[in-house]
């Protein structure tokens, strides 16, 4: 049996206010043996809450290849613009991992 992978495309459907996106500065990754579920929250400075935004669910495999991808993105990004600098921030007490 050929295992070659075999490409096709996609077709990406975005309704309206899915395109108008949420900007998110905070997330929070939890996970059992089935699943990560990542809460994507926005963080104001001077404020200690940190609202949640959207939360998403996927399996390990996906989770592997959402990293994948976007590692790849952030290295193409750093091609073009230069090293991102990451500051160091405190880690706030809580049941955050």
């Amino acid at each position: 049996m050929d295992k070659k992978k075999q490409n096709f495309e996609l077709k990406i459907q975005v309704d309206d206010k899915t395109a108008e996106g949420i900007y998110v500065n905070f997330l929070s990754v939890f996970h059992n043996q089935a699943e990560f579920v990542m809460d994507f929250g926005r963080m104001v400075p001077g404020k200690p809450e940190v609202k949640v935004m959207a939360r998403l669910l996927t399996n390990p495999t996906a989770l592997k290849q959402i990293v994948r991808t976007l590692s790849e993105n952030l290295d193409r990004y750093e091609k073009s613009f230069g090293p991102v600098p990451v500051a160091d921030m405190p880690t706030p007490a809580g049941p955050l991992q």
